[in-house]
């Protein structure tokens, strides 16, 4: 039992890893609260 606790936590730090390598974590500002920010108003000519 110990030792399929341990491969099941290695499991998930190396998935941990391959995700912070690949750029999941690298979206500062999610959809979800984009929306909230103000659109920049067009330049007129």
């Amino acid at each position: 039992m110990l030792i399929v606790s341990l491969l099941i936590a290695l499991f998930f730090l190396f998935s941990f890893i391959w995700a912070n390598k690949t750029g999941q974590f690298e979206d500062d500002i999610t959809p979800g609260i984009r929306i909230l920010y103000d659109d920049e108003k067009p330049k007129e000519n």
